[in-house]
């Protein structure tokens, strides 16, 4: 295994924090000790969801095929592919963390740019649960009139990054 000076900073970074947070507990610094069990909070928070949203992810690559992608979301799918990415996000669990994946599976298979725009931020607004749970609080009138402005604002500045995106010919890389 070869170390690298990315993995020398992230390994240093780690035991940094583990350090701060030990010896908060030891010595009985509250904010310390907050954000330490804010991590280990977050972090058995995210092994409920990121396994099921991997397996989902998985079982999309295996089943949906790319031709099918390509045809609703794809470059010549028109308008329909940005409703389509709306009320494919209104039914996304986990949020933001399960829409990248799931926004970069989409993108590998055909998906252009806009739709995938569309996707990523209508999951961080129109969600059903969370739309749901805004409404109990803020109103329904509240929540409505969030939703007609915010997602005709999202699609139209999706259209716009995706098509200049396209336009100077960008590609997504992957990390290794």
């Amino acid at each position: 295994m070869k170390i690298t000076g990315k993995k020398i900073i992230n390994l240093s970074c780690l035991f940094l924090f583990s350090a701060f947070v030990g010896i908060s507990f030891k010595t009985g610094f509250i904010p310390g000790q907050k954000i330490g069990n804010n991590f280990i909070s977050f972090s058995l928070e995210m092994l409920k969801i990121l396994p099921c949203a991997f397996v989902l992810i998985g079982i999309f690559e295996v089943w949906v095929k790319k031709e099918k992608v390509e045809k609703h979301l794809g470059k010549s799918s028109g308008f329909m592919a940005y409703i389509w990415m709306v009320l494919f996000a209104g039914t996304t669990v986990g949020g933001l963390y399960v829409a990248f994946p799931v926004a970069y599976s989409l993108h590998s298979k055909g998906a252009k740019l806009g739709a995938v725009f569309t996707y990523i931020a209508a999951s961080g607004i129109c969600r059903v649960p969370m739309t749901l749970f805004e409404a109990s609080f803020m109103g329904i009138k509240f929540s409505v009139i969030r939703l007609v402005v915010s997602i005709p604002l999202v699609i139209l500045s999706s259209m716009i990054l995706g098509h200049y995106l396209e336009k100077k010919d960008y590609r997504l890389t992957t990390v290794e």
